[in-house]
């Protein structure tokens, strides 16, 4: 576990002394200036931190507390392209730092070494940034467009600890992503996007003794226990049958070798959905077909009717519902996204300065690393934690330690207040109908399947 004292000596590692030497080897310090390197850094990343949508006014403000007087002119004729560079160098250096909060106790993921979920999330950049974040060339704003860079990121859920983020062109195909190369710790339990999927990487993983858990790539072919080659669609319609509403849904998990030249050994499972659900994916099928000018295949419509996972972890391991659970807690790394895109606004700005936008993704990342590092060092042993509740809370005192940064306030006291308000707040309200993710990992039972 992170102690409050190793966690300031990261920050301080971040934003003061990686700041620095990026700023001179960059070229963004060119001559003595009031606003250093690590001055400015802190500036925009804690002043974005405290409010996401702050002015060049509140920035300045920011600077003021820390020490150094500049005009909101000033801080704007700062955000050059070396700044970019600059910011981006020290974002390349936080992904190194590794803050574990005191490990969760529940026994559903302390099963593991650790228990890692793995996805990315795009950020559309201005057309002119074309040249230093590919994207798709898509017209469609969620698919991309000309310009958009790619941020691939692994949360660890006992501990907390990040890997990542790291950013690649919007282009880029998720399972190209280094962060696929990252060598985790044997026992560990993997649980990636569908975009990561890869069966040489599945099997790199099996070998190293890393289970794996993913959704069923549905192109990929596989064998049964006894040698026949299969189609997904067709091994479900043969293995379903009718089952009144009284025996729960209808599900299934047999041992398979996927695709049909690897033959990795792996458990497939499934589960029979509402019609009420399946209507809903199909209507979303057809609309994403039609939105691209085709429509979709038989294949596509038929598989909407069940949930189906592939999994390494042995059944003596993990009981159907127990994955299923697991599998729902991949969410939390969407939560994560989320909180970093509707809270930190890390895809929004004021200006329409190609590089002053850049900074501020630079920077209001830089945030959301310090926001998480706080957030794991204070309260991720709480099971029943709301990450939005939490993040809200550490927010409130960026001011504060903005003074402990600069010397003016007591790190301990700051962080150590912030220990105390999650402790007494920042919890989910259970729920009795649609129980939450930290519900179900105490009991997966609640997920109704037998």
């Amino acid at each position: 576990m992170t102690t409050i004292t190793e966690l300031k000596a990261a920050a301080q590692r971040i934003l003061i002394a990686a700041a620095e030497k990026a700023s001179r080897t960059t070229g963004f310090t060119k001559r003595k200036s009031k606003l250093t390197g690590a001055l400015f850094v802190q500036t925009l990343v804690l002043g974005w931190l405290s409010r996401p949508e702050a002015t060049l006014e509140e920035l300045s403000q920011t600077a003021a507390t820390l020490g150094v007087r500049i005009s909101p002119q000033g801080l704007d004729q700062r955000f050059t392209k070396e700044a970019a560079a600059f910011l981006h160098a020290v974002l390349k250096e936080a992904v190194y730092e590794k803050v574990r909060g005191e490990p969760v106790a529940v026994a559903l993921l302390t099963r593991f070494h650790a228990v890692y979920l793995v996805d990315s999330s795009q950020v559309t950049l201005p057309r002119v940034l074309a040249d230093v974040w590919r994207g798709n060339g898509r017209s469609d704003p969620k698919a991309g467009t000309e310009a958009s860079v790619k941020i691939h990121l692994a949360l660890e859920l006992v501990e907390g600890t990040l890997v990542g983020p790291e950013l690649t062109d919007g282009k880029e195909q998720d399972r190209n992503a280094n962060l696929m190369a990252t060598v985790l710790p044997k026992d560990t339990l993997r649980i990636a996007d569908l975009g990561y999927f890869r069966l040489s990487e599945l099997a790199r993983q099996s070998r190293l003794g890393v289970d794996w858990l993913t959704r069923f790539q549905t192109k990929t072919g596989f064998y049964d226990t006894d040698g026949r080659a299969w189609e997904l669609d067709a091994f479900l319609l043969a293995h379903d049958t009718d089952r009144s509403e009284t025996e729960g849904p209808w599900t299934l998990d047999v041992p398979i070798l996927l695709g049909l030249s690897e033959r990795l050994p792996c458990r497939l499972l499934a589960v029979r959905v509402p019609p009420a659900v399946a209507e809903e994916r199909r209507r979303k099928l057809r609309q994403k077909a039609k939105a691209r000018g085709g429509t979709p295949s038989e294949k596509e419509l038929v598989l909407c009717d069940w949930s189906v996972l592939l999994t390494s972890v042995s059944v003596e391991t993990l009981s159907l519902s127990e994955v299923f659970v697991l599998a729902r807690l991949r969410w939390q790394i969407e939560l994560v996204f989320k909180l970093w895109k509707s809270y930190l606004r890390i895809d929004e700005w004021r200006s329409k300065n190609p590089w002053r936008i850049l900074c501020e993704v630079y920077a209001k990342l830089l945030a959301a690393l310090l926001q998480h590092w706080t957030l794991v060092v204070t309260g991720w042993e709480i099971p029943d934690r709301s990450l939005f509740k939490a993040a809200a809370t550490v927010r409130s005192f960026a001011r504060s330690i903005a003074l402990a940064l600069c010397g003016k306030a007591s790190w301990d006291a700051v962080i150590g207040s912030i220990r105390r308000c999650l402790q007494a707040g920042c919890r989910l309200n259970k729920r009795r109908k649609a129980p939450s993710s930290a519900q179900l990992s105490f009991d997966p039972l609640l997920l109704g399947l037998n």
